[in-house]
């Protein structure tokens, strides 16, 4: 006999796990919640500077790669993304970065009322426990850490004085009253260890009675009662193939790629597509899958003339220094400055790069290990025109979707990318630099002209984690989900998470999918206040 709860929620991530919180809260309000990777056991994950060695363990990442891309020289690009309690959260490099108040302004004025920046910003500031203190903009006692960097590479302070020199000014807050500027980035830790959503969100609450967690359960699907109501979900683990049924709610919170793969394997999404692959069309949402859209993201590699770098650390040393006392360089993000900046071919006075400095060089996403030491400029467009989609091959949960990223499919951005190379650059090359400067690894002193820029970036160019807008919000017929995140034309399911984004935020993703899922919860309570649980 299947077990009933009140909500389901699939998916124990960045979104999944605030949900489980703010859900259970009320002990009368039975959540399940569903993760189809481990429980976050691994050290690496609380070890902040842990992030590097993450990379290669596929049991805490779904591994994903991209199609092809036409524009990238027909490279299957790697998309790393969480597999394991507090999804993303638990690899990312912890960056608190929440975009710019403009773009929720813009969701707003896009037909989707509630989600303008003085809606968000409440939700913002209820998940932050802010080491600074409480302020206008920043919240104290939240579940997720926010503090400042406890250990600093020497050479991202050169990079933040470089820029100075390059003439952008310093700004000590990106989350503050303007995002403009070069600075040390905030990060979501907690005394040195890594604040994930598991560790902030679930862990302090996973002992409640109404709250079930269940790990390595692969959701295989939805199941309905009647035409439009979805009333559960089926899932394998064990071996075990079960089904759980919701009172009230299934809340899907897998993810960019894997929210709109479990609609589609349900049914619901575009008929051809679906019928192609196997499946039967239950409800046809042409949007499930469109709209994707990314960051791309552009590196700049120098030789370091002098040993300061992380490349060549003791890591025995740095391990037990961690490990017994959580300080040094273990603390580090690794990615610990950045600038957000207006590009030569900018708007408006809204930045539209981002950069992230790495005092250690970084090619491939750390899996091509490079000698010696040297350090790694990341810049990125933040507002691309390239939209994707993704597309099931087969009726078979574990085969992968099909990623079509369809980067550099706009001119524009391509011309984005040169600007995120010029300014690179610009940065890299000022005095500050000069006595830890040796050469350019990449894309290399030599190549200077526009044909060669290109190539280096067709080349080298990967995602710096950022997937968002498969299950799109909006108001119009169609949106994947409404305003309120509800399923467009189905009742009892909701998506929660980093793909109901109608556009890319200008930064990194991780704040705004808590912002997303913290207020995702007083719409769920309140639309349950509204109307009775429906029986199974």
């Amino acid at each position: 006999m299947p077990k009933t709860y009140d909500y389901i929620i699939v998916g124990a991530g960045s979104a999944g796990c605030v949900l489980a919180n703010r859900l259970s809260a009320d002990p009368s309000i039975r959540v399940l919640l569903l993760e189809a990777g481990p429980r976050d056991w691994n050290p690496f994950i609380h070890m902040p500077a842990g992030l590097s060695k993450l990379v290669n363990f596929k049991s805490l990442n779904w591994n994903y790669e991209t199609e092809p891309e036409p524009a990238l020289n027909n490279r299957r690009l790697y998309w790393p993304r969480g597999k394991v309690l507090g999804g993303s959260s638990s690899i990312n490099a912890m960056c608190y970065s929440r975009g710019h108040r403009t773009d929720y302004d813009d969701w707003a004025a896009a037909g989707n009322p509630g989600w303008s920046w003085q809606d968000v910003l409440p939700y913002f500031r209820r998940s932050e426990d802010q080491a600074r203190g409480e302020s206008d903009l920043h919240g104290v006692g939240g579940p997720l850490s926010v503090s400042d960097l406890s250990y600093t590479n020497p050479l991202s302070e050169v990079y933040i004085q470089a820029a100075e020199q390059a003439g952008f000014a310093r700004n000590p807050d990106f989350n503050g009253p303007a995002q403009r500027g070069v600075g040390f980035y905030q990060v979501t830790q907690r005394q040195g260890r890594r604040c994930s959503t598991a560790a902030g969100y679930l862990n302090p609450v996973k002992s409640r009675p109404n709250l079930t967690v269940l790990t390595g359960a692969l959701t295989l699907g939805l199941t309905f009662a009647g035409g439009d109501r979805v009333n559960g979900v089926r899932y394998r683990r064990r071996g075990i193939t079960q089904t759980a049924i919701a009172g009230r709610e299934v809340l899907l919170s897998a993810g960019a790629i894997n929210s709109p793969q479990l609609l589609m394997l349900s049914g619901i999404g575009p008929a051809g597509m679906l019928e192609s692959a196997g499946v039967t069309c239950r409800h046809e949402l042409l949007e499930v899958g469109r709209n994707l859209q990314d960051h791309l993201d552009i590196c700049t590699l120098t030789r370091c003339s002098q040993p300061v770098t992380y490349d060549q650390l003791n890591e025995l040393k740095v391990g037990l220094r961690y490990f017994l006392h959580h300080e040094g360089e273990g603390t580090s993000n690794i990615a610990e400055a950045g600038a957000f900046v207006v590009s030569g071919r900018g708007r408006d006075d809204r930045p539209d790069v981002q950069m992230h400095f790495v005092p250690a060089l970084l090619d491939d996403h750390g899996r091509n290990r490079l000698p010696g030491d040297g350090y790694t400029l990341h810049a990125c467009p933040l507002r691309p025109q390239s939209r994707g989609h993704l597309a099931i091959r087969s009726d078979d949960p574990r085969e992968p979707i099909a990623i079509h990223a369809n980067y550099l499919s706009e001119s524009e951005d391509l011309e984005m990318m040169l600007e995120c190379v010029k300014l690179s650059r610009r940065i890299l090359e000022q005095p500050a630099f000069r006595p830890f400067r040796a050469h350019e690894i990449y894309p290399g002193d030599d190549v200077r002209d526009r044909d060669g820029l290109i190539d280096f970036i067709r080349t080298k160019a990967e995602t710096i984690y950022h997937p968002v807008g498969t299950c799109r919000m909006g108001s119009d017929p169609h949106s994947v989900v409404d305003p309120e995140l509800r399923v467009r034309g189905l009742s009892g399911l909701r998506v929660v998470d980093a793909s109901i984004m109608p556009t890319l935020v200008g930064g990194n993703t991780n704040a705004p999918t808590i912002m997303i899922a913290e207020k995702a919860a007083d719409l769920i309570l309140a639309g349950a206040a509204a109307r009775p649980a429906q029986a199974a």
